[in-house]
């Protein structure tokens, strides 16, 4: 598996981006390789406008737990070219919201040292040429004013209705099993979110 990411630049994904390459499609080439890409942690810690307001995840060094992630190849050598094209399928504001590393050129972007350095190292094992990344951390706090728990964020989806609801649901449903976070954990065992997830997925 990972022969096939050497000298290429790999797209790394943990959330939607594996069911839904959306306008990144005709810039990836290949399937999914699930477990390719560096453990990190994760929550679904991001009120995400773009999700109607439901719960995405995302990186999340308090909250979050490692989990795997998965690699899908550019079809890009140029690394700025692989983070433009990511960066309009997430519809992020700025290039900054996207993560990069680039050993041979030296190209190195992320809003946590550590995950800059835990792609280095991956870069270094697995012969990819460098990686692309979705880098947004969690707005919990910023959005709700209260800190981010499994118990507020189990209330905050429920308030939740309508289409709003319905994103929220799928979107968490539909993520890799192995994003596998403790408010994932605890929504299984949650006998109104199981209803939801019956009716909606």
């Amino acid at each position: 598996m990972t022969d096939a990411l050497k000298g290429r630049i790999a797209v790394i994904g943990w959330g939607s981006l594996i069911w839904d390459l959306d306008n990144l499609a005709p810039f990836v080439t290949g399937d999914w390789m699930m477990g390719a890409g560096p453990s990190l942690p994760f929550e679904f810690t991001r009120v995400s406008p773009k999700r109607k307001m439901g719960l995405a995840v995302c990186l999340d060094y308090t909250n979050g737990d490692p989990c795997p992630t998965n690699a899908i190849l550019s079809i890009r050598d140029d690394i700025d070219e692989a983070a433009e094209e990511l960066r309009a399928r997430e519809r992020a504001k700025v290039i900054d919201y996207i993560g990069m590393i680039h050993p041979a050129s030296g190209a190195r972007r992320s809003s946590i040292p550590e995950v800059a350095d835990i792609f280095a190292d991956w870069c270094r094992r697995t012969g990819a040429a460098g990686a692309v990344w979705t880098d947004l951390g969690g707005n919990f706090e910023e959005d709700r004013g209260t800190s981010f728990s499994v118990p507020r964020a189990i209330d905050y989806l429920k308030t939740l209705n309508g289409e709003s609801l319905i994103e929220a649901v799928r979107y968490i449903e539909y993520a890799p099993a192995a994003t596998n976070t403790p408010l994932r954990r605890a929504l299984a065992k949650d006998e109104w979110w199981r209803a939801q997830a019956a009716k909606y997925c």
